[in-house]
């Protein structure tokens, strides 16, 4: 599908004249639910905002987001705009970018450069939050609990923000309270193939386990269904919290497969073409802008999913 949207953005209406507000924007992959949305609103969004985009799908990898830069460098763009893969390694492009004077904005996942002039803007959700939210949650389900809490976590691709963030939110959450226990903890990659296939390896290798932590819903989902083939009965007998609030999750939570979801909303869209048409105006905008969201329980999760979008 990313070539054809290539090719269907990159001309049309004649709006390859130097008219045409052109924005570069590379995409990490097509691992989940949450980005599948999220690419989704971007295109849309860029449609109805009659900005010209440039699309390119990374398929996970950061060499092919710093070639895709690049190539939006050469057609002179505008603007670009990335989530990008990992955290670091991306001073040297940036700086091509820069040079090249055509503003850098940052969605939903960031960059750990100390040089801030590197890029306009970040806007994205607080993923340290997020884990703190899921840990918090976890404090005061287990209030009551006269044992030991035995918690696996499957992370989310390593190396990448939202994994580094979420790990360390709920580890701050549940510092305190020092009979939860994080027992077993490894990347399942944000996907649900991962997601499962880790999952049966903590079934295997823990012999209690009372909680998962899935640093998104479609690992959770993978989960699940290793939990069901073990005869256990997810949300029950392991209980569950993951943050995304996609669709599918969301179903889960309902059915009462999961106990608590925190929301990341992939969204970003109308705000990313606002922050696209202000900077390429040269207009000033702030550094962080955060995107809204909530938290769910199963009664929350029954309420909303009718009218869920993702």
């Amino acid at each position: 599908m990313g070539m054809t949207m290539l090719t269907a953005c990159g001309g049309g209406s004649g709006s390859a004249g130097g008219g045409a507000l052109t924005l570069g924007f590379s995409q990490v992959g097509a691992e989940s639910g949450w980005r599948t949305a999220n690419t989704k609103s971007i295109q849309e969004s860029a449609k109805t905002a009659g900005v010209d985009l440039k699309f390119s799908d990374a398929q996970q990898k950061q060499e092919n987001q710093i070639t895709a830069i690049r190539s939006f460098i050469q057609q002179k763009v505008k603007v670009i705009a990335f989530s990008p893969v990992v955290e670091s390694g991306w001073e040297t492009v940036l700086k091509e970018a820069k040079t090249a004077n055509i503003p850098v904005i940052l969605t939903d996942r960031s960059v750990d450069s100390t040089d801030k002039t590197l890029y306009k803007t970040f806007l994205g959700s607080d993923f340290v939050a997020e884990g703190k939210k899921a840990g918090e949650w976890l404090v005061k389900e287990s209030a009551a609990a006269t044992g030991d809490v035995n918690v696996v976590e499957l992370q989310g691709s390593t190396g990448s923000a939202p994994a580094n963030d979420r790990k360390k939110g709920f580890a701050d959450a549940i510092a305190s309270t020092s009979k939860i226990k994080v027992v077993a903890s490894q990347t399942g990659e944000f996907t649900r193939a991962k997601g499962k296939e880790v999952m049966e390896a903590f079934l295997k290798s823990q012999s209690k386990i009372d909680v998962l932590y899935a640093h998104n819903d479609d690992m959770a989902l993978g989960a699940i269904e290793a939990i069901e083939a073990a005869g256990k009965k997810p949300g029950v007998d392991i209980r569950i919290v993951s943050v995304d609030a996609v669709k599918d999750g969301m179903q889960a939570l309902a059915d009462g497969k999961i106990n608590y979801i925190v929301e990341c909303n992939p969204l970003l869209g109308p705000q990313l073409m606002d922050l696209v048409k202000k900077v390429s105006a040269g207009e000033e905008v702030p550094a962080r802008i955060e995107t809204e969201e909530t938290e769910f329980d199963q009664a929350k999760a029954k309420e909303a999913l009718p009218q869920r979008q993702y």
